[in-house]
């Protein structure tokens, strides 16, 4: 089993920053094993994934919208995942979800229907 508990989100003017903490408890197996993504979701709109920290590698990844501006990162030490908001802006507005899916060597998609453990979410709100 797999617990992910958020941190970190707050309201901010635009150009502001946020850090989310995501703290990662697995019974079995280490977080290194695990693909880490935060997914965000304003109201009305669907869940999307903004930034993933693949495992083993570590190698990271960003949808264009938050590229130079967000750094997702993880310390499999400490069991935590971050991700960074700088910049921020009213279209950041949402619901920010950490996600985790063990690796298994078959690729990943992302999408909110592949990982299988989910926070319960921490609200980031950006006024002009």
């Amino acid at each position: 089993q797999v617990r992910l508990v958020e941190s970190g989100g707050g309201s901010v003017q635009a150009g502001g920053s946020l850090t989310l903490s995501c703290a990662v408890s697995v019974s079995a197996n280490t977080m290194s094993s695990y693909h880490m993504c935060w997914f965000r979701q304003a109201p009305g709109q669907e869940r999307e994934a903004v930034a993933v920290a693949y495992a083993r590698s570590g190698s990271t990844d960003y949808v264009d919208s938050v590229k130079g501006r967000f750094t997702i990162s993880r310390d499999n030490g400490k069991n935590t995942l971050y991700l960074q908001l700088n910049s921020l802006g009213p279209e950041d507005t949402a619901m920010y979800y950490c996600a985790a899916e063990e690796d298994y060597g078959l690729g990943i998609r992302l999408e909110s229907t592949f990982f299988g453990y989910w926070g319960q979410g921490t609200q980031v709100t950006v006024s002009s």
